[in-house]
């Protein structure tokens, strides 16, 4: 019997086709909907603040000072989250704390201070906050004319109105018989002396000036401004004795101290001196807005000061420097110095409640 050709020569390549072209449908849907799925998981993990709470032993804290609260807030680079930070209010809810502390960087692009009015305005009015700059905003004050007549930044200013304590010098609070200073890092270092003796003469020329002839806005701006640094100079001094060994001391930084920093500051203060970082209780930070972007699991990709996958202890939580408790707020908006890292890739925006206990937190854990 004469078999019959196929007369669909070409039936075999039809069904390796059809196979090729359901895989390639299937890998067209997969690509878009995968692509989806990450994005909704880091806007879901991005924008997701969270209010971690740290329990830090201090073992010399006064009696009285016994579960201190910092509200840490650091790095808002003018993020707003929902109106009037709404996302950030229900985060902190009825949170009681006893003082906040902002590490700088909390303006937004061109010194948009609105965004940092909204949070201070969350907080209630009787409780402390202190504030120092970070290296995105502008200084605290101003040497040129602005649109006031004081020594204040613009910004700064409307801060200051807003119940903020501008820290440019030690301020301490005191419960009955625990006295607790915050003082911002670089007076540690600061030869007062000199210092004082360089704005004195500074002003001595700009007062010479000032007699012969009237000095432009910008020459008057620059004296109310030698004035106050003159007074914080003042200030300062009268500070370094008033300390006392049983105070405690919070450092405050924006950029996080390094082991070698510290090792250099202690070489260079005077022993006897309590005004030191020796006797520091904890530094605060930020700065590194925990990597900007990060790979669940694994950490940072990249910080531009440290590299490629940098340990997570340089750049955010609990660290310790020659056995000084320091902690780098992972804070909560992203920076532009992370060039070509735009935004927080599953890095969720973070304020941190650290309580001070006398009480061994390793024995609760």
């Amino acid at each position: 019997m004469r078999r019959e050709k196929n007369k669909y020569v070409f039936a075999s390549d039809y069904r390796r086709y059809g196979k090729t072209h359901r895989f390639r449908n299937t890998v067209l849907v997969l690509i878009p909907l995968l692509v989806l799925v990450f994005f909704a998981a880091n806007f879901t993990i991005s924008n997701r603040i969270r209010m971690e709470d740290l329990r830090l032993t201090v073992l010399n804290l006064p009696v009285d000072l016994e579960e201190y609260s910092i509200l840490h807030i650091s790095d808002l680079h003018g993020a707003r989250y929902g109106e009037k930070q709404k996302a950030i209010r229900n985060v902190l809810g009825t949170a009681r704390y006893s003082c906040v502390v902002m590490t700088g960087d909390m303006l937004g692009k061109n010194g948009d201070v609105e965004p940092l009015l909204e949070l201070i305005d969350l907080m209630p009015k009787d409780t402390p906050k202190y504030l120092i700059p970070g290296d995105m905003d502008s200084p605290l004050v101003d040497t040129g004319a602005h649109g006031s007549l004081s020594p204040y930044a613009d910004w700064a200013l409307r801060v200051q109105q807003a119940g903020v304590t501008l820290l440019d010098r030690p301020v301490s609070e005191t419960r009955d018989k625990g006295t607790i200073w915050f003082i911002p890092d670089e007076v540690y270092t600061l030869d007062v002396d000199v210092t004082e003796s360089v704005y004195k003469k500074q002003l001595s020329l700009l007062k010479e000036k000032e007699k012969g002839d009237s000095l432009t806005a910008d020459e008057a701006a620059r004296v109310r401004a030698l004035e106050y640094e003159l007074q914080r100079m003042e200030e300062l001094r009268a500070t370094k004795a008033e300390i006392k060994p049983t105070d405690i001391q919070i450092v405050l930084t924006h950029t996080p101290l390094t082991e070698d920093f510290v090792k250099s500051m202690l070489s260079w203060t005077d022993k006897e001196s309590v005004f030191s970082v020796r006797y520091a209780s904890l530094i605060l930070a930020g700065h590194y807005n925990g990597g900007q972007w990060r790979i669940p699991g694994k950490g940072a990709v990249y910080v531009p000061e440290l590299g490629w996958f940098p340990e997570d202890s340089k750049i955010q939580g609990l660290s310790y420097l020659n056995g000084i408790p320091q902690y780098i707020s992972p804070g909560l908006g992203s920076d532009p110095h992370y060039e070509y890292q735009p935004g927080r890739l599953f890095n969720a925006p973070q304020i941190t409640r650290i309580f001070l206990t006398r009480k061994d937190t390793r024995r609760q854990e």
